[in-house]
C-alpha cells in the first residue's frame, strides 16, 4: 500500500515538471570564435616583417642597453669586463657622484648651458614656428607663394652648409664664444616652420575664425583663444624636434664657442674624451658614460610626458574629412 502511494506520488510529481517545462540543463557547447577575413585593416601576419622589425627594435635599445650597463662599471670593470653585462660591482650612484662632482662639478654648468640653448633656442624657435605658420595658413598677402618656395629651399639645404657662413657672420658682429651664438641659429626652424604651416591650414577651420571676427573679437584674441588649443598638438611636436635638435647639437657650438664654462653636454662630454689623448691626460671613461646616460635622461623623460601630443601632432592631416 505504503509502496504504490510512494509510486503514484512520485509519478505525479514528474509529470508536475514536465507540464511546467521544467527540464534539465543542458551543458552548451563552446562556440568556436569566428576568425576575422584579411583585408587591410586585419592584414595576415608577416613572419619576414615581425623578423625585420624584431632586427629594428634590437638594433635600436642595444646601444641603451650598453650605455646603462656600463653605466654600473668602474674604471676597470669597464675595461676588463664583457660589455653587455654587468661587472662585480654595481658603482652606478658612485658614478653618478662623482660625474657631478668631478673638475668641481663643470657637469653640472654643462647641463645648465644646454638647458639655456634648449629654452630659449628651441622655445624661441617653436614660438616663431607657430606663428608663421598660423599666418602663411590664415592670411592671404602678396607674395605668400615665394615665401612657401623659400620656406621647402631652406628644409633642403643641411645645417652644416651654413655653419661657416654663420660663424663668419657672427665673428663680424663680435657674437662668438658668447651664448647667442648658438641660441641665434637655433631660433631659424624651417622645418618647424613648415610643419606648422601644414597643420594650421588643416586644424584651424576657416570659418571658426570668420564667426569669431564676426562676434568681435580681435586677430589676437582669436589667436590665443581658439587657434592656439587647436594648434597645441602641432606645436608640441615642433617643440620636441626643436628640443632634440638643439639638446644633440654639437658642430655649431664646436665651431662658435671656445670657452668651456659655455660648453654644451655634446662638446663638455668630448672634452672629456679627449682629454685621455694628452700629455698627462686622466682617462675618465666610466664618467664619459655615465654622464651620457644623465644626458639622454632628460630627453627620454619629456618624450614620454609629451608622447600624446607628439603622436596625435604626426597623425594630424592624414585623414581628408
Amino acid at each position: 500500500m505504503t509502496t504504490s502511494l510512494t509510486t503514484t506520488t512520485a509519478a505525479e510529481t514528474t509529470g508536475a515538471t514536465e507540464a511546467a517545462g521544467t527540464t534539465t540543463p543542458r551543458t552548451a557547447a563552446p562556440k568556436r570564435r569566428k576568425r576575422l577575413p584579411h583585408t587591410p585593416l586585419h592584414p595576415r601576419p608577416s613572419i619576414p616583417l615581425t623578423l625585420v622589425t624584431g632586427l629594428v627594435l634590437v638594433y635600436t635599445l642595444l646601444p641603451l642597453v650598453w650605455l646603462v650597463i656600463n653605466a654600473t662599471k668602474d674604471q676597470n670593470g669597464l675595461l676588463d669586463s664583457f660589455g653587455l653585462w654587468f661587472a662585480d660591482d654595481f658603482d652606478l650612484w658612485d658614478n653618478i657622484t662623482r660625474t657631478l662632482a668631478y673638475d668641481d662639478g663643470v657637469f653640472v654648468r654643462w647641463l645648465l648651458n644646454t638647458l639655456l640653448y634648449v629654452v630659449a633656442g628651441a622655445g624661441g624657435a617653436t614660438v616663431l614656428a607657430v606663428l608663421g605658420g598660423y599666418a602663411l595658413a590664415k592670411y592671404e598677402f602678396p607674395g605668400r607663394k615665394a615665401v612657401f618656395a623659400v620656406v621647402l629651399g631652406a628644409v633642403a639645404i643641411p645645417g652644416t652648409a651654413l655653419a661657416v657662413p654663420t660663424f663668419l657672420m657672427f665673428s663680424k658682429m663680435g657674437l662668438t664664444d658668447t651664448p647667442w651664438a648658438v641660441i641665434v641659429p637655433s631660433l631659424i626652424s624651417p622645418f618647424g616652420l613648415y610643419l606648422m604651416w601644414v597643420f594650421a591650414a588643416e586644424a584651424v577651420p576657416t570659418e571658426l575664425l570668420e564667426a569669431a571676427r564676426i562676434d568681435g573679437s580681435g586677430e589676437l584674441r582669436t589667436f590665443f583663444r581658439i587657434a592656439l588649443p587647436l594648434l597645441m598638438p602641432g606645436t608640441v611636436t615642433v617643440l620636441l624636434f626643436s628640443m632634440v635638435a638643439t639638446w644633440n647639437n654639437y658642430f655649431l657650438p664646436l665651431i662658435m664657442i671656445k670657452d668651456p664654462d659655455w660648453y654644451p653636454l655634446t662638446l663638455g662630454l668630448n672634452a672629456w674624451n679627449a682629454q685621455a689623448q694628452t700629455a698627462g691626460g686622466e682617462a675618465v671613461f666610466d664618467l664619459i658614460v655615465t654622464g651620457s646616460l644623465l644626458t639622454i635622461v632628460p630627453i627620454v623623460v619629456v618624450f614620454l610626458l609629451l608622447q600624446r601630443f607628439w603622436q596625435s601632432g604626426l597623425a594630424a592631416g592624414s585623414v581628408k574629412e
